[in-house]
């Protein structure tokens, strides 16, 4: 799906301004509401938006440490263990990757005390093999999305 350069304009107030109107980016942007709402729709259509709640924060909710566990898994159990790598409440994300590992999960824990603890859950699911964790000392770059969403945006206008 290509996104052009208004999609981008678009996404860039989505990011910035998650909590206004339908209406008032309309008037930001000085296109028609129906205009804005059908590329609204198409965007989310097309899996380029993917949501629209709150971000939240681990480490507000009392889990500050932050770790990226490799998760070596038996071959075919891929799709059991992320079954089960599912109902840990402290697995943020999880991921299928290549290198040195089959899966890689973000992690979150209260302390390192609870991240031993998940990590001894992990190791015991069936169809894990081994696990290695490294844990996070400090965020550097954020997550983020205005930067790509501003070079696809300029990108769009070089092609068209």
């Amino acid at each position: 799906m290509a996104v052009d350069a208004l999609d981008s304009k678009i996404l860039r107030l989505l990011l910035e301004q998650p909590r206004t109107s339908v209406r008032e980016y309309a008037r930001l942007l000085g296109i028609a509401r129906g205009t804005l709402q059908a590329r609204l729709d198409r965007l989310e259509r097309d899996g380029v938006i993917t949501g629209t709640g709150p971000r939240l924060s681990p480490a507000a909710l009392g889990h500050p440490v932050l770790a990226f566990v490799h998760i070596e898994v038996t071959q075919g159990h891929l799709d059991p263990v992320a079954t089960s790598l599912a109902e840990v409440p402290e697995i943020i994300e999880a991921f299928s990757i290549t290198g040195g590992g089959d899966m890689m999960a973000r992690v979150v824990a209260r302390d390192a005390g609870h991240l031993e603890d998940v990590i001894q859950l992990l190791v015991q699911l069936p169809g894990v093999v081994r696990t290695r964790t490294e844990v996070v000392l400090r965020e550097r770059v954020p997550y983020r999305m205005v930067p790509l969403v501003d070079a696809v945006g300029r990108a769009a206008q070089r092609s068209s």
